[in-house]
């Protein structure tokens, strides 16, 4: 469960990055709010929480 949640994460991440055409505008807040998660949930899947 944990790794499908990281592999969804990580798209959401290179989906969000200003690089592409329609996320241009959008500045760096929703890569690096996707990055955050992706932090916490790659934290709390070595701890085995999840």
């Amino acid at each position: 469960m944990s790794t499908i949640l990281i592999i969804i994460l990580v798209l959401l991440l290179v989906g969000a990055l200003p690089t592409w055409g329609y996320s241009g505008s959008w500045g760096y807040g929703p890569g690096g709010i996707v990055g955050v998660l992706l932090i916490i949930v790659i934290v709390l899947a070595l701890t085995g929480r999840i």
